[in-house]
């Protein structure tokens, strides 16, 4: 990649972070969301600002509403913003938020609303707000900030589905998540208090392949389990957001249990393709090493673990040809090949490899072009890895809701990344 290449790929991203490169009328409605996140941020700081005032002041005088005023932000004009006021000596008073904003913080308040969807705890986003705003905001105000920006994401992920695609790969990735359970203990002060537990959960996951090779993230929602009832229940809520199921022609996945059958169930036109990489690696477990190559390729003497090493290799190499072939025909006569010489060394990872070959084999039935996009679900393990890498760094998330909008905003980020069409078929 060269250097202006990487330039617009970060420029991407960039922009990305808080809309979306699609188009401008996607564009001008997620810089209205924008808008009104730093409108509710700046609103939950001016009532804590005067809540403060109000306990200096003596005698104590009362609120008395609001008054409207116009704000110019970094991403658009916020026409009618809200400033609470006492009842009297308004105009003689400096607010100290609004000052500061208009001086030096707008692009820092900005994205003050999202760190703690990207991993903030809400003591820590306290802190970092007062930083900005010279002033602690409650957990109440913080809240209240943090649950609009997250009920907006909530809404994008739920958004109509206007176009089926013909191509769907499907997979999960698991995570640690609080709940909180019907128990309670004393904590050290004597209180006592609900019990909470880290338990793991599955995000299942679709990505849409388009016929000129294209591909985004496309749906995805927490689930206990990857149980045919809960693939229906994924199913059903693509079908609920207006997925056409007869336009489904392919569904790409490993080999998880009950997938096929809710397939079956709620995409009956379409066939399955099993995922190569998953089929290959899957032969590992059952490996022998009865038979193990001497030396290498150099006629160098291998140690044990470097035979075990070579010995696998080889296999792989063998058994990833098949589907290098360029017709299906092909395809069958190098897997016959492979049985022939693999076989007597490892039956048993030969068996467990032959056990429903059939599915791997349906990415024949579609354009060479396609082949290595749907031969495998490598192009939602890629994701996976990277948003494993943030939610390692927080651990436990602290509700669902704060796991799928960092998913959400890692998947922004990646589609930019990759200059793809993130979800605009659909929005």
């Amino acid at each position: 990649m060269t250097i202006a290449e990487r330039e617009e790929q970060i420029i991407r991203i960039k922009e990305a972070s808080f809309q979306s490169e699609l188009d401008e009328q996607l564009e001008a409605h997620l810089r209205e969301q924008v808008v009104e996140v730093v409108q509710a941020t700046i609103e939950a700081a001016l009532v804590e600002e005067v809540q403060v005032e109000l306990e200096r002041m003596a005698p104590k005088p009362r609120r008395s509403g609001y008054f409207e005023r116009t704000l110019d932000t970094q991403y658009g004009r916020i026409k009618q913003l809200l400033v609470p006021k006492l009842r009297f000596n308004n105009k003689e008073r400096n607010w100290t938020i609004l000052e500061r904003y208009q001086r030096s913080l707008g692009r820092l308040l900005d994205f003050a609303g999202y760190l703690y969807i990207m991993g903030l705890s809400i003591r820590d986003l306290q802190e970092a707000l007062y930083f900005l705003l010279g002033a602690v905001l409650s957990r109440t105000a913080v809240n209240r900030i943090t649950l609009k920006v997250q009920q907006r994401m909530e809404a994008q992920r739920q958004s109509p589905i206007n176009d089926t695609p013909p191509i769907l790969i499907i997979d999960g990735v698991w995570v640690d998540i609080q709940y909180t359970l019907d128990e309670f203990k004393l904590d050290r002060a004597g209180h006592q208090r609900q019990r909470r537990q880290a338990q793991e959960r599955v995000i299942l996951v679709a990505m849409a392949v388009w016929p000129d090779g294209s591909y985004h993230l496309f749906h995805y929602e927490i689930a206990e389990t990857e149980s045919e009832q809960t693939w229906l229940a994924f199913f059903d809520h693509l079908l609920k957001r207006g997925l056409e199921p007869g336009k489904v022609e392919l569904l790409v996945s490993d080999g998880t249990k009950g997938l096929l059958a809710a397939m079956q169930q709620r995409l009956p036109n379409a066939c399955q393709q099993r995922c190569i990489t998953h089929k290959v690696r899957g032969m590992k477990p059952y490996l022998t090493y009865k038979q193990l190559p001497q030396e290498n390729e150099n006629g160098q003497t291998l140690t044990p673990a470097e035979a075990k090493k070579l010995h696998w290799q080889q296999l792989k190499h063998d058994a990833y040809a098949i589907y290098d072939a360029a017709s299906y025909d092909q395809a069958q006569l190098l897997l016959q090949t492979f049985v022939d010489k693999w076989q007597p060394l490892e039956p048993k990872a030969v068996h467990a490899f032959q056990w429903g070959l059939k599915h791997t084999f349906s990415f024949y039935d579609f354009g060479k072009e396609l082949h290595r996009h749907i031969r495998t679900t490598n192009h939602l393990e890629r994701f996976f890895r990277e948003f494993r890498t943030k939610a390692d760094e927080i651990g436990a998330f602290p509700n669902e809701t704060s796991c799928l909008t960092l998913f959400f905003l890692v998947m922004q980020r990646d589609h930019a990344k990759h200059d793809r069409c993130s979800m605009a078929k659909n929005l």
